[in-house]
């Protein structure tokens, strides 16, 4: 037996263990800080999906690790933005079917198109988009400004950035603020909050999808999920006490990082 013990065999199996137990701290202050991120500007699979992969989970069950992760966890946002009467219902709607409509078409046209095509575009156009998010969007914690909002424009705005869910992904919630504020003109705090209600529904095919393929680890997720809540809880919050303004510094971090990820991905192949 003490032989056992001194083997190294059982040195491994406890450097296994170390190593497992600290990744999965540095996954749940991912989760965290991803979520607090998310409820604010959007873009939790920026910082999930890199962490996940860099700890060594394989590509696909790091995807659906992240739409279990933050799906999950952004309903914590949703009960906040609900409670502060920051969404606008009136487009809720018209949103939702064409999110998932556009996430679904988005999927099947990425089989047969290049998805750095559409990288490119992101990149330069996300620099104005943000320019124009910043200098147009006025943050207000009522919805009288977007009362009259148009119901057409809601759904074509929706539709495209369902389409990128579903064509290519990263920073999803991001792209809806910004459509939301510099289109449909709502204050970044009504965009902020609707754009929570039309992301969970275009991940809601991503993640069926991959529950059904068994690309997800339920149970480490869980206190990943714990922490993504409570960091949707918080930004939430942090979002509606800051009256908006913190979601412009937020957005700014958020969008640049997805720039680098865009053009990481273009010039890598990765």
């Amino acid at each position: 037996m003490p032989e056992l013990f001194n083997s190294s065999f059982f040195i491994e199996g406890s450097l296994i263990a170390h190593y497992f137990f600290i990744g999965l701290i540095l996954l749940v202050a991912a989760s965290f800080v991803a979520g607090y991120i998310d409820a604010i500007a959007g873009g939790a699979g920026l910082i999930l999906i890199p962490a996940f992969i860099l700890t060594g989970l394989p590509p696909q069950l790091a995807l659906g690790q992240e739409k279990l992760v933050s799906t999950i966890g952004t309903i914590a946002a949703i009960k906040n933005f609900i409670k502060n009467k920051s969404v606008i219902w009136s487009v809720v709607p018209a949103g939702l079917i064409s999110a998932l409509v556009g996430a679904y078409v988005g999927a099947r046209v990425i089989l047969l198109l290049p998805a750095e095509a559409l990288s490119l575009v992101i990149v330069a156009l996300l620099p104005v988009g943000l320019l124009a998010a910043t200098i147009k969007g006025r943050v207000k914690t009522t919805a009288q400004s977007a009362g009259n909002a148009s119901f057409l424009a809601v759904f074509l705005v929706c539709f495209t950035v369902g389409f990128y869910d579903g064509f290519f992904g990263p920073g999803t919630g991001s792209l809806f603020i910004i459509a939301l504020t510099v289109i449909n003109k709502f204050g970044l705090l009504q965009a902020s909050a609707t754009s929570k209600i039309f992301n969970f529904s275009s991940n809601i095919g991503a993640f069926v999808a991959f529950a059904i393929a068994g690309k997800m680890a339920y149970l480490i997720g869980i206190p990943m999920i714990v922490a993504s809540l409570l960091g949707n809880h918080i930004g939430s919050l942090h979002a509606i006490r800051t009256n908006g303004e913190i979601i412009r510094k937020v957005l700014f971090v958020s969008v640049g990082v997805m720039m680098i990820t865009l053009l990481v991905k273009y010039f890598t192949g990765f």
